[in-house]
């Protein structure tokens, strides 16, 4: 399923990102809101602040939404 980047991820006002739910990348999952990273952190071999305002193709799981991959424009 395709969604928009800020769906999944929240930017704050100091320009890192938090996630607004459990999320799994390469089979590594970070929690919820409350945690927070800057672009060249990565997770799972992605830089997943580096991609803000990318699309992500997403999965549905009933503990975590499992990210596939992100669009390239």
């Amino acid at each position: 399923m395709r969604v928009p980047y800020d769906q999944i991820f929240q930017v704050n006002a100091d320009g890192s990102v938090s996630p607004r739910m459990p999320v799994s990348v390469g089979g590594i999952t970070m929690g919820g809101p409350g945690i927070s990273f800057n672009v060249g952190v990565s997770f799972g071999g992605v830089d997943i602040a580096s991609l803000r305002g990318k699309d992500i193709e997403i999965e549905r799981q009933a503990d975590a939404v499992i990210i596939k991959g992100f669009y390239q424009y």
